[in-house]
């Protein structure tokens, strides 16, 4: 097998190296940002999180109004299809 030259493969090597940092980087600023979200202390500056959204739940008559109300428009759309 003929000898090649390794300059280019170190010159691959360092520019690999260079973007593996930055990755790194990224990786490290991404990680800090979902630990702010999550409240963790542990990681980096903290990101003030938004407070959780209630749930809406509405009552099994409010579903069957919705649903049956859902089936209308449904129907209202084949009919014109046809």
């Amino acid at each position: 097998m003929p000898r090649q030259d390794t300059s280019l493969l170190e010159a691959a090597l360092v520019g690999y190296r260079n973007r593996r940092a930055e990755i790194d980087t990224a990786i490290a600023s991404l990680k800090a940002r979902i630990s702010g979200y999550r409240g963790d202390s542990t990681a980096g500056p903290s990101v003030a999180a938004a407070p959780l959204r209630k749930s809406f739940k509405f009552s099994a008559a409010a579903r069957k109004r919705m649903a049956e109300a859902q089936r209308k428009r449904w129907a209202k759309a084949r009919k014109k299809k046809s």
